[in-house]
């Protein structure tokens, strides 16, 4: 995907870069000492795939410690807490993850009172896989002293029915009970969990990724899993805890090398497009009083991006909604009239839903939009709360290209799968998991699919000049697939196997 050598037999690599790039017998030409050839001749090679926006560390140290429950009843959620449960001593937290409320058989969302019968004697919590949403068991809520009367804090809800709590609580709510949680996870388990999931990204085709939130703990998880030679894909952290000590010492965007390097800094300013809580213009569908939930004042933006912006940072903030979009381009648009810079790249992290006069001020202002990638395939059964017409506007990869705007591919894992593959067929098609079209003026073509979770993944760490293509000089960072994906149906991409991934001329997964 070198826009000047579209297509290669065989490729040379060479201190970890590609050396050279072109037929078998030039490259067989190459070989010697501190020389590697890599000549797939019934496979393809691509670029190394990069997620753009993703939490790997938090998810990692989960998949060890806690319970995931990406299952599709509530009767196996009951069963897999209770499990847990049983050998946990009372009065400790139960923890689920990965929960998905629209895949159930029974039809309905996890309540209050299916974890107070599966687990009774501990306090018990249940995140939403989109992260911004949680079920809690009546045993949390008491050791909160949250009832139905409690009031919503600002940025947050406790959802109530017929005068009850639900259990479901939402946003800034939930750091009233999840702060008495305690913190049982050690140094040692968070450099596991990055072992282990950066593992499972390199198995999906992953090269890179960009982590958007990292907090110190991650840090210190990342740089002890990359000293023992346990770090799978590269990462760009996106700092969150750590920022603050960071500018303060100053440090900013660009710090490290290509296997970890400080990135942006990351803010949220809204809900969450598959819980249904991003904040917008119009209500969902269903719910007239119901425009969804800001996390942050249009002043706290401001002052966030000042202080970030003139210290140097590349800024990401969470915006869902078209509300939030306005107010985070009105803050990149002051700075950069008040204290320009070259080229901040500062971007809209998940920018879902648009509009014209969006898409001409993000072009404007050059600001990167990471809009999900296989949200369209996997959250189908979500988007009836949105409807066909938002849908001609949400994830809108088809109107970024046609103005010109650089966009980046993102995940958000554990909210959305994070396999590239998966991510192609659902920008091309947009049908999800059970046939259905979501936005069909959005599509685009498998090239252009290709080149956001490559190149368009480069751009937004400021690293096109060293990752995104199979070209001379770049880091050494591709994919083996066992099928082109140009060439299969594009309702079958996703099933493509990944072959080997390698990145610096070091195989991270051979299947």
């Amino acid at each position: 995907m070198d826009e000047d050598n579209p297509t290669a037999e065989s490729l040379a690599v060479k201190d970890g870069r590609f050396m050279a790039v072109g037929t078998r017998a030039e490259i067989d030409a190459l070989r010697g000492a501190g020389t590697q050839v890599f000549d797939h001749r019934d496979a393809v090679i691509t670029p190394g795939f990069i997620d753009a926006h993703t939490h790997p560390a938090g998810a990692g140290v989960r998949e060890l410690k806690d319970v995931n429950v990406d299952v599709r009843s509530i009767a196996e959620i009951k069963d897999r807490m209770a499990a847990r449960a049983r050998e946990t001593p009372p009065g400790e937290w139960i923890r689920g993850f990965k929960y998905d409320d629209t895949k159930l058989a029974e039809g309905r969302p996890l309540n209050r009172l299916d974890l107070d019968e599966a687990v009774p004697d501990h306090p018990a919590v249940v995140g939403h896989r989109g992260g911004h949403t949680s079920v809690y068991n009546s045993r949390a809520f008491a050791l909160a002293e949250v009832t139905a009367e409690t009031p919503d804090p600002p940025g947050g809800k406790f959802y109530r029915e017929d005068g009850e709590l639900t259990g479901l609580v939402a946003e800034r709510a939930n750091y009233i009970i999840s702060r008495l949680i305690p913190g049982t996870h050690t140094d040692d388990d968070r450099q596991a969990g990055v072992k282990l999931i950066t593992e499972l990204m390199a198995q999906a085709g992953l090269t890179s990724f960009h982590d958007a939130g990292t907090s110190s703990s991650s840090v210190r998880a990342y740089s002890a899993a990359y000293r023992n030679g346990e770090l799978s894909c590269r990462v760009y952290m996106m700092m969150r805890g750590a920022y603050e000590d960071l500018r303060q010492a100053g440090v900013s965007t660009g710090l490290g090398d290509e296997w970890l390097r400080v990135g942006g800094v990351k803010y949220g300013a809204d809900g969450s497009a598959s819980e249904r809580t991003m904040r917008m213009s119009t209500p969902y569908v269903g719910r007239p009083d119901d425009y969804g939930i800001l996390t942050m004042t249009r002043e706290a933006i401001h002052d966030v991006v000042e202080v970030a912006h003139r210290s140097g940072w590349q800024v990401g903030i969470h915006a869902n909604g078209d509300v939030t979009i306005g107010m985070v381009l009105d803050a990149y648009e002051r700075v950069q009239e008040l204290w320009p810079r070259p080229d901040p790249r500062h971007r809209i992290e998940h920018c879902s839903l648009v509009n014209p006069d969006l898409l001409a001020r993000i072009k404007a202002v050059g600001a990167v939009p990471t809009p999900f990638y296989t949200y369209a395939h996997y959250h189908g059964n979500k988007w009836v709360e949105y409807g066909p017409e938002k849908m001609e506007w949400m994830f809108a990869h088809r109107s970024f290209l046609d103005y010109g705007i650089p966009v980046a591919p993102a995940s958000d894992y554990t909210p959305g799968p994070y396999e590239p593959l998966m991510a192609i067929q659902s920008m091309v098609t947009r049908r999800d998991f059970e046939g259905r079209v979501w936005g069909p003026s959005q599509r685009i073509t498998v090239p252009e699919a290709m080149r956001i979770c490559t190149m368009g993944g480069a751009y937004a760490s400021f690293e096109e000049d060293i990752k995104g293509s199979v070209t001379v000089g770049k880091l050494a960072d591709f994919v083996v697939l066992a099928a082109d994906p140009h060439d299969v149906d594009p309702d079958g991409i996703k099933e493509i196997p990944v072959v080997r991934t390698v990145a610096g001329g070091r195989v991270t997964w051979e299947g």
